[in-house]
């Protein structure tokens, strides 16, 4: 079920900087229109730090009810917060997410037994949903080493992880490690095509957001054997992924969006958009790939 190309879904804005729940639907069809292969919602890209609680589960639950099972749908339900990650989770559980994503406790620093006993237990509280770990450490300061994962992979729920360190020796190390059957999706969209070479089996991706069509394709190509293909738009998107995280992520994601006529370009703070000569770059790249 879960594989290929999983945008990692925005949450506009309006002017007033409430939830713009059309702007929202009408993305979501765009997506699935195009060929994604699944939806996360409540990641990074869909700005879940600046999200309240009640916000955080209503867009959960408003991505469930609009997809309509036409996809499965990963709901991001991580926090620092041990406690408030359960919560998230059991909502998730009760609305009909196909599973959810859990990353690493940011700024609490906790040690390797800390990130078991963390995982572990809201594993154990919610039993039914299956279970991503998100390992970013660019985000969170702590790694997911590997002695940890195996022990999280041998819980029955915890089926899998999202691999944001850009390490492409780690996918294989993980596979020897945890198991042919974890699934393992990259979480950073220039090692999408290298990553499946390394044991992966798709990307919670920012890029699909602008094309989840190439997104969708170039995965296809690669899993029907056509590798010249899938090079083919690897190298395409190259300048697009690049520019997409010029600066902090969701940022050039939005302001691209905006470009496209998809979203406002309106953040919570901290977030405050990207600087001029970003916005110019990514102006030229969407040019190139005749977006705007």
């Amino acid at each position: 079920m879960f594989k290929g190309s999983i945008p990692a879904i925005i949450t506009p804005f309006d002017k007033k900087k409430e939830i713009d729940f059309e702007a929202l639907e009408d993305h979501i069809n765009f997506l699935i229109n195009q060929g994604s292969s699944g939806l996360v919602s409540c990641g990074t890209t869909g700005e879940s730090p600046t999200l309240n609680h009640d916000e955080h589960m209503k867009v959960n639950e408003f991505i469930i009810e609009k997809v309509k099972k036409r996809v499965p749908v990963i709901a991001g339900c991580g926090s620092n917060s041990t406690k408030e990650s359960q919560e998230l989770v059991q909502h998730a559980a009760s609305i009909g997410a196909d599973a959810t994503l859990l990353v690493s406790p940011y700024y609490n620093k906790p040690t390797q037994s800390g990130l078991y006993e963390h995982f572990s237990s809201i594993a154990k509280v919610v039993p039914e949903i299956d279970i991503f770990l998100y390992n970013i450490p660019g985000r969170s300061v702590v790694n997911i080493n590997l002695d940890t994962m195996k022990r999280l992979s041998e819980i029955k729920n915890i089926v899998g992880v999202k691999d944001a360190t850009a390490d492409l020796s780690l996918p294989i190390e993980t596979e020897l490690t945890c198991g042919p059957n974890f699934i393992q999706l990259s979480g950073e969209d220039a090692t999408f095509l290298p990553f499946l070479l390394s044991g992966g089996v798709g990307c919670i991706s920012v890029t699909a957001n602008i094309v989840p069509k190439l997104c969708s394709d170039m995965y296809n190509f690669w899993a029907e054997g056509k590798i010249e293909e899938a090079v083919k738009i690897n190298k395409k998107l190259f300048p697009l992924n690049k520019v997409l995280f010029a600066e902090t992520s969701p940022m050039p994601v939005k302001f691209a969006l905006s470009l496209m006529k998809k979203c406002e370009n309106i953040f919570r703070l901290p977030l405050n958009g990207v600087s001029a000569a970003t916005e110019k770059k990514i102006y030229e790249v969407l040019s190139s790939l005749e977006l705007v």
